[in-house]
């Protein structure tokens, strides 16, 4: 098998236990070919994502944003990105989810573009900051939905966090009402996020790939969550992490060490050099 390109998860998938890309990936992946484009594809904003590819060195390069619902292309030498794909969940939709957290404890998060409105700094904001390093805008999301509806325009994500048994209960409640139109799933047990049913990281990679010339059979992927079935299915060579959901590991072609054992630098030192 040729391999050309990479592309990988980054939560639960690239990252240590300290939620940092370890020296071990940095210099295994910075061994790769100049011409061997490194694609993080994940379910964080822009700016959650720039400085892990800064510090990979391959910044500005393409980006999977929002599981495929924002996907830039950044052709060489230019520091503006090509807007690939641009896919959002409309007011219409994100209004009764509004209504479904209130009187709960759920906090609701939305994300458009490179903008994440939170509705208030409180720990799941600033967990969240700390983790991705990017920096909420606390607008309460009555008043975000609002400007939404007349600009027309809509979420790229919504972002459910609270307590494990409200999040259930509205995991259940969603799929009941919304289960056609968005993707619904837990990235934890305290977390639900909502996506566009129309996207994938695979329909993403594959708008990417056509920019480099190169095809999905030629690429080898990482992922260890339901957001990453479709796009290890679809590459060449689809690797899932020793700690990814059983799910993921039944339609891998091979289970790498875990996220915080440095899985997929071993994995591409094997493959790839």
């Amino acid at each position: 098998m040729i391999l050309k390109a990479f592309c990988t998860d980054i939560d639960g998938t690239l990252l240590n236990k300290d939620r940092e890309l370890s020296p071990k990936t940095i210099a295994t992946l910075q061994r790769l070919p100049k011409d061997f484009p490194v694609i993080l594809a994940s379910s964080r904003m822009p700016s959650a994502m720039y400085h892990l590819q800064k510090e990979l060195g391959v910044h500005p390069s393409s980006l999977i944003c929002y599981n495929g619902g924002y996907v830039l292309h950044f052709a060489e030498g230019s520091g503006t990105p090509e807007v690939l794909e641009t896919v959002m969940i409309p007011v219409a939709i994100c209004q009764p989810i509004l209504e479904m957290t209130q009187g709960t404890q759920v906090h609701m998060s939305l994300y458009q573009e490179d903008f994440w409105y939170a509705p208030q700094m409180d720990q799941w904001t600033e967990r969240e900051e700390k983790i991705t390093k990017a920096k909420a805008i606390l607008q309460h999301p009555a008043q975000v939905l609002e400007s939404w509806q007349q600009a027309n325009t809509g979420a790229h994500k919504i972002m459910l966090m609270g307590p494990e048994a409200e999040i259930h209960a509205l995991e259940q409640a969603l799929n009941g009402q919304f289960g056609e139109e968005i993707h619904i799933y837990r990235s934890k047990d305290t977390y639900l996020e909502l996506a566009p049913k129309a996207i994938s990281k695979a329909s993403g990679l594959e708008l990417i790939l056509q920019k480099h010339g190169i095809q999905l059979s030629e690429v080898i992927a990482f992922g260890d969550n339901y957001n990453d079935i479709h796009m290890l299915q679809e590459v060449g060579l689809g690797i899932a992490v020793a700690n990814a959901r059983d799910e993921v590991k039944a339609v891998a072609k091979e289970v790498t060490l875990k996220s915080i054992e440095d899985g997929v630098a071993v994995a591409v030192e094997k493959y790839c050099l």
